[in-house]
């Protein structure tokens, strides 16, 4: 197992959640390809996005299915910005790959919005720290292992 995925484990055992990972046959660097391996709707991936938020990390987990709208984010969040960050921005803040980035188990604590639509789902799947783990876990469990304030993204 790789540390990372580790580091991801430890931190959803520490929040109360019986962690379920899943290791993929193949790299899933999308929400398409991590669907097709897991056998769901592309709409039950929660996709980790990093996003600038006014210098700031800023993670978004949204639903596979949709496209994330940088303008109601940072109206949402009453930001001047918020703008796709770059793979070192991603990396430095969650110390894992785009492609990867885990819900938790990030060097410190990421200010995070969660989409409403993934709450449709019973289960929904977000990665694992590498491009080939999923976790699976509910949409409370989700908001809660993030800290995340539950909000529209499209």
């Amino acid at each position: 197992m790789h540390p990372t995925n580790q580091r991801v484990l430890d931190a959803v055992t520490a929040a109360g959640i019986e962690p379920r990972m899943v290791f993929l046959e193949e790299h899933a660097r999308t929400a398409a390809l991590a669907a097709a391996q897991i056998g769901c709707e592309v709409g039950a991936i929660a996709n980790s996005l990093v996003f600038d938020c006014d210098h700031e990390p800023l993670l978004v987990m949204a639903s596979g299915a949709a496209r994330v709208d940088t303008d109601l984010i940072a109206a949402t969040l009453g930001a001047g910005r918020v703008e796709r960050a770059s793979a070192a921005f991603v990396r430095e803040a969650t110390g894992m790959p785009i492609g990867g980035v885990a819900p938790t188990g990030h060097p410190g604590r990421l200010r995070a919005v969660v989409d409403v639509e993934l709450e449709q789902y019973d289960q929904v799947w977000a990665a694992g720290g590498t491009p080939d783990t999923v976790m699976a876990l509910s949409y409370p469990d989700l908001v809660r292992l993030t800290g995340g304030t539950p909000t529209r993204v499209r």
